[in-house]
């Protein structure tokens, strides 16, 4: 599962993830818009509304199941295959991490199982990329923008996928933790390797 937010986002990711349960199967991989310098607080505050385990991503980290992955600031995060790749390639819609880069990666390796969900936000990173994971066969969620602090980037998504399902905020957990306990496919990533207790992941030196 992947979700982007932008600008309201810490306020409106801190709700989801409070409200998904210790014991959700999926990987939930997280694209925040935020500066270059902003360093790992995302993660740590993140941390502080779930007994799940949040991390920031490291170039080729395998994507494990019950875990909350945030993009790391001035990267695109890509979803490939079983693992994570960074990318230091051009700013979409001045962003790095792109949503849209994301989203189409997920919807290009995980196919009918990727599940994307649009937060708030002031421009329109997201609606694209889920766009494409919808076109994939795969689940298409939106913030209802009438409870987004910023409604531009939600109501993009809705107009784009107008078959993606519009949610209150507060209705986005239950939904997610649904489909994961459903009979969809689409529940969980592919199984990946355990990290080697002695690896440490490098990310490819910034531009």
């Amino acid at each position: 599962m992947v979700v982007g937010a932008s600008w309201g986002g810490l306020s409106a990711l801190g709700r989801l993830i409070a409200g998904l349960p210790a014991d959700f199967p999926c990987p939930l991989v997280v694209i925040q818009h935020r500066s270059r310098d902003a360093g790992n607080l995302l993660a740590e505050l993140l941390q502080d509304s779930t007994p799940l385990h949040v991390c920031e991503v490291e170039d080729k980290d395998p994507i494990e199941p019950g875990h909350v992955y945030v993009a790391p600031p001035d990267y695109h995060l890509l979803v490939d295959g079983p693992h994570f790749s960074l990318t230091v390639d051009p700013h979409v819609r001045y962003s790095r991490p792109s949503i849209d880069v994301t989203f189409t990666s997920a919807a290009g390796s995980w196919g009918a199982r990727a599940v994307g969900v649009v937060l708030t936000g002031a421009n329109e990173d997201g609606a694209l990329g889920l766009q494409r994971i919808v076109e994939r066969g795969g689940v298409g969620v939106v913030q209802d923008p009438a409870t987004a602090e910023i409604p531009t980037m939600p109501a993009a998504a809705r107009a784009l996928v107008p078959t993606a399902h519009v949610l209150a905020l507060e209705a986005i957990p239950g939904f997610l933790v649904e489909l994961a306990g459903g009979t969809r496919a689409g529940a969980t990533a592919p199984p990946a390797p355990a990290r080697p207790a002695a690896r440490r992941a490098m990310r490819p030196e910034a531009r």
